[in-house]
């Protein structure tokens, strides 16, 4: 839907990745501003909501972000269905995550509403970019897989807010220009008053 020559979007976007990457975090940092040193783990998902506006596009991404423990990640195809985007977020101070990480884009890839679809967008974060002291991960080795993924790489400090909004405003971005389909039909609002979170939980056996 168009107003004033501005289109209205509307956009799932998913984050997965290994438990305390740090992808609640981002969240919370793009869509309240807010940043915690002690983040509560998520329980099964959380669902935000925020809206960017860029020159002729407003998009609404519907975010969905994912628990990284082992034991919920049998719920977690269940949101990434109908999913226009997708952040997998892994760690720099943590070799583990990174290998994680893989194994998420691959799972992903392995989706039906992920393959052969050419308007996905996926983007590979290294978060904690904050800890370079501690840094396990290169650049470069993000650099290299995202590439040959057909992903795009950033690294991202949540607790800094360093790339957090660029991270979001490429993936509308991209979005505004593959996915012409994805307009809808309601109005969008830019008040961050309108932001959400609810939990969904689960059982924990």
């Amino acid at each position: 839907m168009a107003r004033n020559g501005i289109t209205n979007m509307q956009a799932k976007l998913v984050l997965v990745g290994d438990m305390g990457t740090g992808k609640t975090s981002i969240v919370l940092r793009f869509v309240k501003g807010q940043y915690f040193d002690c983040q509560e783990s998520t329980i099964g998902a959380a669902f935000f909501s925020q809206t960017i506006s860029l020159n002729e596009v407003t998009i609404k991404f519907d975010i969905w972000d994912t628990a990284g423990q082992e034991r919920y990640h049998s719920l977690a195809p269940m949101y990434y269905r109908g999913a226009a985007a997708a952040i997998v977020v892994y760690d720099i101070s943590s070799d583990d995550s990174f290998t994680r990480a893989k194994k998420w884009v691959e799972e992903l890839q392995r989706q039906d509403c992920f393959q052969g679809n050419p308007y996905m967008v996926m983007a590979l974060v290294a978060n904690k970019a904050d800890l370079e002291t501690n840094r396990k991960v290169l650049a470069e080795e993000g650099e290299q897989y995202a590439e040959e993924n057909d992903m795009f790489f950033i690294e991202t400090s949540a607790k800094t807010s360093q790339n957090v909004n660029e991270l979001f405003y490429e993936i509308a971005k991209r979005l505004s220009k593959t996915r012409p389909t994805r307009i809808t039909g309601m109005h969008l609002h830019n008040e961050r008053e309108n932001n959400s979170r609810r939990l969904f939980c689960c059982s924990s056996t």
